[in-house]
């Protein structure tokens, strides 16, 4: 089996390299060639474009940062794509977006399997990351060994836009955690108590998350870097809420979520990273969450 692997950012770079590390055969293309130079030096083959990327492969996975640019990709893509192929789409879309591109693809004589990815760019990098497949069940077994060289836990949510909504669900609960997190951080700071055993406890308790137990180590070591920006945050947030209204499901901590990314992104930017939206908590009252001993990157 061959591959293309298409957006080699913070995260699809580690994913692409988790193929290479197993063995795989793989043409990566990027728009910044610099992200591809590790992967070339791992036996990557460079292609100039997604149409030359997806010349004679058995699948194409493309990771991508909006709906807009995995459509683009696709339309480029198909223009080099051979009926029969595969596309695995690891970008985090709308379920309307992936029924609409597949069936965009499918006119083509090309198959779609969505597959986003959940656990944090960490665990991408270790190639533990959990991918949630939507698609025929045919399609998973078929490309199972390039999804385990990404994932060590492969989980079919049934059809297509299966995995999307899933996908959106625990992202939505991530940003609801990241939000309650600062706030404990910095109620345990403000009662006095040490932030590092505070971290602690609530690790231990039935208080704590994967996002605690994660992203609460970046907010104590200050350097919030997770990987994953502003931008992407709203994203996902107004994939939840959509949602909301499409299914009838009142997401009021959802809403009070994506109000307080909005605040922290006019105050940071849209490319600052998610974690800093804890700073909005920390600036407004003037203290800082840092306590010694906690990474400034997950590993």
């Amino acid at each position: 089996m061959r591959y293309a692997f298409i957006g080699l950012g913070e995260l699809g770079g580690h994913l692409a390299a988790s193929l290479l590390r197993a063995g795989l055969a793989v043409t990566v293309h990027d728009r910044d060639h610099a992200r591809a130079e590790r992967h070339l030096a791992a036996g990557a083959l460079w292609a100039e474009s997604p149409a030359d990327a997806v010349s004679g492969v058995d699948a194409a996975i493309t990771c991508l940062p909006s709906p807009a640019a995995s459509e683009a990709v696709l339309e480029a893509m198909l223009e080099g794509a051979a009926p029969g192929m595969d596309w695995i789409e690891v970008s985090t879309l709308g379920r309307d977006d992936v029924l609409r591109l597949a069936a965009r693809a499918a006119a083509k004589g090309v198959s779609c399997l969505e597959c986003p990815v959940t656990g944090g760019v960490h665990l991408a990098a270790r190639g533990e990351i959990t991918v949630l497949a939507g698609g025929e069940a045919a399609l998973v077994e078929k490309h199972r060994a390039a999804l385990q060289a990404m994932g060590d836990r492969i989980i079919h949510m049934g059809p297509l836009g299966s995995a999307a909504v899933i996908k959106v669900i625990t992202n939505m609960l991530a940003f609801i955690h990241l939000v309650a997190d600062g706030e404990a951080l910095m109620l345990a700071k403000r009662g006095g108590v040490d932030l590092a055993k505070a971290w602690e406890a609530i690790a231990a308790s039935s208080g704590n998350s994967f996002v605690h137990e994660t992203e609460g180590q970046l907010i104590l070591n200050g350097s919030y870097d997770v990987g994953f920006t502003m931008d992407l945050a709203l994203k996902d947030l107004g994939f939840a809420l959509g949602f909301g209204r499409a299914f009838g499901a009142p997401l009021d901590l959802a809403a009070l979520t994506e109000q307080t990314f909005v605040r922290a992104k006019a105050a940071y930017g849209g490319a600052a990273q998610s974690t800093a939206v804890v700073k909005l908590l920390e600036d407004a009252l003037g203290e800082d969450l840092r306590a010694p001993g906690f990474p400034a990157r997950l590993e």
